[in-house]
């Protein structure tokens, strides 16, 4: 079976008439082909003519599959295609003309899995194995489908500077990026992931382009515009004079990578810091021309949103997404964190308080915030009411590459918090009817921190290297300049490779005894709670607080049972307590508790599960 999204601009190539390509410069006087042939042929550069509204465009019997070709702007710069399929030689080099039609896939039977299903693991390419490849990757995947994991997420992998990066700082958003492999190894990683029966979700970053790089203000300036800012500075155009061709761009761009590379789902990096006045914005276009473009197949979409923008989230009347499936709760990581490791600062602070009443609304309801004053943003108002939403529109999770890699020394949660506090989270986040996400190498305890890490240019790696420094002098911990000096430099190499996950511990302790354990949550989810989740309602979920220390959330499942979670993660034990148990246990951190009727005290750290038949009262 063959692949292919058909772009309207780009190189796109016919194999009985060469290339046709297309570039919109409304800023340029003209525009000039630049090609070399497969074999290495350098042909002279021929003119593009101008059509309406900016467009260039040329067509060259002689560009076959492996031709490089770049676009000459006004006679001053060469420059790649904004829409590149392969960059061999990075952001700057020209671009490859690809054939997406040579690779022959054989997961035609394949059509995704359903939402409910869902278990998340987080990686990134270049450090999830010591080779940092698509090909490495496949090497490990039966690990992960042995693990209880059902989609593998991969951090951005747009063509980004230098040879390591988080990928957030991506340029070429179409051109996977050479670093990892060429773009047919991409799509054996994801055809090997099909045939272990694994989703493969991609993260995009619609809201910037990376510093370095990036020609578009030069010749078509009409992609940003000065009506908002953004931490990035002038905003991606979605809503101004030119914005339906930049907003054309990111909509094939999604598609693109849903069908030429036949990925599973899309989680979209800060859409809060996409601005966009219009209506339907661009977030409700993008998510209608993926459901109509993209009939039968499971694909599904989830958000990254500061702002807790539920409305998003929405359900139709059968309980289906009218747009997308799901967002990254960070609240519930916010509380959970501020739990394990009594960390305050920052934006912890807004759940340093009542945190067991906080964490009991995230798993109820979703959100913490849902329109209350934040005060780690000034009092601002934050989110909007979620309780009317089911548990499966959140992805619930401990760690993620932001939580570790934001940190100043990029440490994992295990070097912050005690066993016992983690066990008891850990079953919080495997457990709940939330979709659950790990981080690469969580369900080992990897010891390896991740640190920020990347390889811009001389003119933007000093910038980088003192900002990051900047930014964590405001904390006490790091204000002595001897302190900030301790900070990993990102553009050194050996922050990137100590981030490198070093697979020979799993047979070591601690580490084989916490895969035991995290193996062990995910199979009670599959057998017991994933079942059930399929007709799963809006406003499932319950809290009720038992004494300041001790919570009680009770979800009525889709099947009609009940599955109750009693917490008290705390280092002191809370007594007094009265909490009848509903239903047989399912996990319980102190397992000689796991038969009484009704907990009266609870040890510290304390997570029980149960789950209750319909009608059964316990």
């Amino acid at each position: 079976m063959r692949r292919a999204h058909a772009m309207p601009f780009g190189a796109i190539l016919d194999a009985g008439r060469g290339t046709s390509f297309r570039l919109w410069a409304p800023a340029a006087r003209q525009v000039e082909l630049c090609l070399r042939t497969a074999d290495g042929a350098a042909l002279p550069p021929a003119p593009m003519p101008r059509a309406a509204d900016g467009w260039y465009s040329a067509e060259s019997a002689a560009a076959a599959a492996g031709a490089r070709y770049s676009f000459r702007i006004d006679g001053e710069m060469e420059i790649p295609d904004p829409a590149s399929r392969f960059q061999p030689d990075g952001v700057h080099g020209p671009s490859e003309v690809i054939d997406p039609g040579a690779f022959d896939w054989a997961d035609h039977e394949w059509n995704g899995r359903p939402w409910h299903e869902t278990v998340l693991y987080e990686l990134h390419l270049g450090s999830f194995t010591p080779e940092g490849t698509c090909k490495a990757a496949i090497e490990r995947l039966d690990h992960l489908r042995d693990l209880g994991v059902t989609a593998i997420e991969l951090m951005p992998l747009a063509e980004f500077p230098g040879a390591r990066n988080w990928g957030y700082d991506g340029t070429l958003p179409f051109a996977p990026t050479r670093a990892y492999g060429r773009p047919e190894d991409l799509k054996q990683l994801v055809q090997a992931a099909h045939q272990r029966g694994l989703m493969v979700f991609l993260d995009v970053v619609y809201n910037h382009f990376g510093p370095e790089g990036n020609y578009l203000h030069r010749y078509a300036p009409d992609f940003f515009t000065d009506r908002h800012q953004t931490p990035w500075g002038a905003a991606i155009n979605f809503d101004a004079p030119g914005s339906p061709t930049v907003r054309d761009f990111f909509v094939h761009n999604a598609l693109y990578w849903l069908e030429e590379f036949h990925i599973d789902g899309l989680r979209l990096d800060a859409v809060h810091a996409i601005r966009d006045d219009s209506r339907p914005d661009i977030l409700e276009e993008l998510a209608a021309r993926v459901a109509t473009d993209l009939p039968g197949r499971q694909v599904h979409l989830v958000l990254e949103n500061d702002d807790n923008a539920a409305r998003y989230l929405a359900r139709d009347a059968a309980g289906r997404p009218t747009r997308y499936a799901a967002q990254w709760n960070d609240d519930i990581h916010h509380v959970l964190h501020v739990l394990a490791t009594g960390e305050t600062t920052g934006y912890y602070g807004d759940y340093g308080s009542e945190p067991h009443r906080r964490l009991g609304r995230a798993l109820a309801e979703g959100f913490v915030y849902q329109g209350e004053p934040s005060p780690h943003r000034g009092g601002a108002a934050r989110g909007e009411p979620s309780a009317g939403l089911p548990p499966t529109a959140f992805v619930a999770f401990l760690q993620n590459h932001d939580q570790v890699g934001n940190r100043a020394m990029g440490e994992r949660i295990s070097a912050l918090a005690d066993a016992p506090a983690l066990r008891a989270a850990m079953s919080v986040v495997l457990l709940s009817p939330q979709i659950p996400m790990l981080f690469m190498g969580e369900e080992w305890h990897a010891p390896q921190p991740f640190p920020f890490f990347c390889d811009f240019g001389s003119e933007l790696a000093d910038a980088v290297r003192e900002g990051r420094r900047r930014e964590f002098a405001r904390f006490p911990e790091f204000a002595d300049p001897v302190a900030q000096a301790r900070i990993p430099d990102p553009l050194l190499e050996a922050t990137f490779a100590a981030a490198k996950l070093d697979w020979s511990v799993l047979g070591r302790e601690p580490h084989r005894t916490w895969l035991e354990f995290v193996r062990s949550l995910l199979a009670i989810r599959h057998r017991e709670i994933v079942p059930r989740l399929a007709d799963i309602g809006a406003g499932s979920g319950s809290c009720t607080m038992h004494g300041d220390s001790a919570v009680e959330i009770c979800w009525r499942l889709g099947d009609g049972s009940t599955l109750q979670a009693v917490l008290a993660l705390s280092a002191q034990s809370s007594a007094g307590v009265k909490i009848p148990r509903r239903g047989r246990p399912l996990f319980v951190t102190e397992p000689d508790a796991s038969t009484r009727a009704q907990f009266d005290d609870l040890p510290p750290w304390f997570a029980g599960w149960f789950l209750a038949a319909p009608g059964d009262a316990g």
